[in-house]
């Protein structure tokens, strides 16, 4: 009876883990440490998605920057709105098998997510070309 309450409380715990990517989070600048933008991340048919919702100041950006450099659906696009995250399937423990663009150079990248264990308000974000990835740490807004 233990065991099967220990599996229960662990698979309960994984989902809500998934489910605590959703929700809005700050992106934070890789080259300036400044936020960035808020994105929000949503469920569609049991997959994540995310668009950015509030773009922080910055200096020279047109007032309703689109996406001039995205070479797909999303090209020429506003950037408030811009759907940035594709896709994400949950494996029980990580979002992966989805894509994220960056705006910036348009450049599409695979995608894997998971919430920091250590605390639950980062989300690591990694993005791949290949073997190479860069992650980033997006900060969760209550």
């Amino acid at each position: 009876m233990k065991i099967v309450l220990s599996l229960l409380l662990f698979c309960f715990s994984l989902t809500a883990f998934g489910q605590s990517s959703v929700g809005k989070w700050v992106t934070i600048d890789d080259e300036t440490n400044k936020k960035k933008s808020i994105v929000e991340l949503y469920k569609e048919d049991g997959k994540l998605f995310g668009k950015i919702t509030y773009l922080f100041p910055k200096e020279g950006r047109e007032p309703d920057a689109k996406c001039k450099v995205c070479e797909d659906d999303r090209k020429d696009q506003p950037l408030l709105g811009l759907q940035i995250v594709r896709d994400l399937e949950w494996d029980g423990s990580t979002w992966k098998k989805g894509t994220i663009i960056d705006p910036k150079d348009g450049k599409v990248y695979n995608l894997k997510m998971w919430v920091d264990p250590t605390n639950n308000k980062f989300l690591n974000v990694r993005g791949y070309i290949g073997p190479f990835y860069r992650t980033q740490k997006w900060v969760k807004i209550k």
